[in-house]
């Protein structure tokens, strides 16, 4: 059954390519009603529902397994969450009234869901870099879908950062085989966990490690990221920001070092480190950028550092939060990223400095940035504060009081950058020019105001959240450290 998440989008991508009379005109229905089915069944369905069929065997020493567990139910609805919203943000603008376009878009963002479904469920490294490179090869066509000048180059920097990181993890996949003579998830950890950690072991684990950092966008590895969100078409920044980076470096992190790698010292001293720096970084490039989207790049670098920071405390309540704060941040990063889309599109600029007293004119788009920007700094009842209140927690229990410390004062550096772009953009006097301004299209209004609904009904209903989707995951996680 959980195969069915890859196939059956592989399967639509060739069925909407078919040259039949108005199968281009069916695309978008077709991609919108597989996301929204994927978003409801892992929603309502629990995982047993998704491992009804045997693993399929291929080969002696290789086999395709599609599992789904408590982590991958949360991967899967957020992966569904934010295509929802990508797409109908940017199939009104991408490709204008071009049918042929627009097919294009949900084709490679159907086979961008696929990958990622695939990242989440496999159980070997192998097949886990067969799909990463799907959705590295889909991610650069869309970002360059426009092909203008800067969303070539944004694409380009992403391409050429995405393969160093792809020659890294085959040298660590190649190491791994060699050692443990298996790729599978199970046979490498038990492996790890019986040597006494070698030169190449250590060598296999830290190059994969950067390949996702790479892939993350985390500092010092950051370079590409803000280029490539910002010069993407609008639809297409919503799915990089929203869950591309997440699973394909921020995930796959979380679920190597969980269930492959382990919690040793030097490991959890790395991610305490990437994850503070990251942070920091972020946060402070944030405070000087004019770009409205370029701001929004470097925040998402910040929160990322935070989950990494959780999951770098080494215990149960750190990987949590970190797969708690994973799922908030691609619902409220999806959405400044919309309303960011939404400012563009009715003002024709992202300088912040260029702006002012929107909120008068596009009052919905300037609630729901509130709405967003509140969950990110941490405040209750919002989503945000519970995952990155689970995340201090962890680090305290760790004993990591300097990292607790961080975490706290950067969400004041966080609210100081966003309330500076909500003052620069949304509030004060109406500039001159602005006057015949109205509130967004539809198409970004309506996926602004479901994430605005989730974020405040995720807060509100936390306990629910937390015994239904979060407690569940330290259970399947062997090598955590429970506390």
């Amino acid at each position: 059954m959980a195969s069915l998440l890859v196939l059956i989008p592989l399967f639509a991508v060739i069925v909407m390519n078919l040259p039949l009379k108005g199968m281009r005109e069916l695309s978008f229905p077709a991609a919108l009603l597989l996301i929204i089915a994927q978003t409801g069944l892992a929603f309502m369905m629990p995982p047993s529902f998704w491992n009804m069929a045997p693993p399929s065997g291929i080969g002696s020493n290789f086999s395709l397994n599609f599992t789904v567990d408590a982590l991958g139910v949360v991967m899967l609805i957020s992966i569904g969450l934010v295509s929802f919203a990508a797409i109908i943000s940017g199939w009104r603008t991408i490709g204008g009234t071009d049918q042929t376009q627009k097919a294009d878009f949900a084709s490679i963002l159907l086979l961008c869901i696929a990958g990622m479904n695939g990242i989440v469920m496999v159980n070997d490294l192998f097949s886990l870099y067969v799909f990463l490179e799907i959705v590295a090869v889909a991610s650069f066509v869309l970002i360059s879908f426009h092909r203008d000048i800067w969303a070539l180059e944004g694409a380009f920097k992403y391409i050429i950062m995405s393969a160093v990181a792809t020659i890294m993890m085959l040298a660590s996949i190649g190491l791994l085989l060699m050692l443990a003579g298996d790729t599978s998830f199970a046979t490498v950890a038990a492996a790890l966990k019986s040597s006494d950690r070698n030169f190449l072991m250590v060598l296999a684990v830290g190059l994969f490690t950067v390949g996702l950092f790479i892939k993350g966008g985390l500092v010092p590895f950051h370079g590409w990221l803000p280029d490539a969100y910002s010069t993407a078409p609008s639809g297409v920044s919503v799915l990089l920001a929203g869950i591309v980076t997440k699973t394909t470096g921020v995930y796959t992190l979380i679920r190597l070092v969980t269930s492959v790698f382990g919690f040793t010292e030097s490991v959890m001293s790395i991610l305490l480190a990437v994850g503070l720096i990251s942070i920091v970084v972020g946060a402070l490039a944030a405070l000087g950028q004019k770009d409205f989207k370029r701001m929004l790049a470097y925040s998402s670098i910040s929160q990322v550092g935070y989950i990494i920071l959780g999951l770098g405390a080494g215990n149960a309540y750190g990987v949590m939060g970190a797969v708690f704060h994973l799922f908030n941040h691609s619902i409220f990063k999806s959405q400044l990223f919309i309303n960011s889309a939404a400012v563009e599109e009715q003002t024709g600029t992202r300088d912040m400095d260029k702006l002012g007293g929107l909120g008068s004119k596009m009052p919905v788009t300037s609630t729901t940035s509130l709405i967003a920007l509140l969950s990110t700094v941490g405040i209750p009842p919002f989503s945000g504060f519970w995952s990155k209140l689970i995340i201090i927690i962890a680090l305290w229990q760790s004993a990591n009081y300097f990292s607790a410390l961080v975490a706290v004062v950067a969400s004041v550096i966080t609210l100081a950058y966003f309330l500076s772009m909500q003052r620069r953009v949304f509030f004060g006097k109406l500039r001159a020019g602005l006057e015949n301004i109205t509130e967004a299209k539809l198409g970004n209004l309506v996926p602004a105001i479901i994430l605005a609904l989730i974020t405040i009904a995720v807060g509100v209903c936390f306990p629910y959240i937390l015994e239904k989707f979060i407690l569940p995951i330290k259970d399947i996680i062997p090598l955590v450290i429970k506390n």
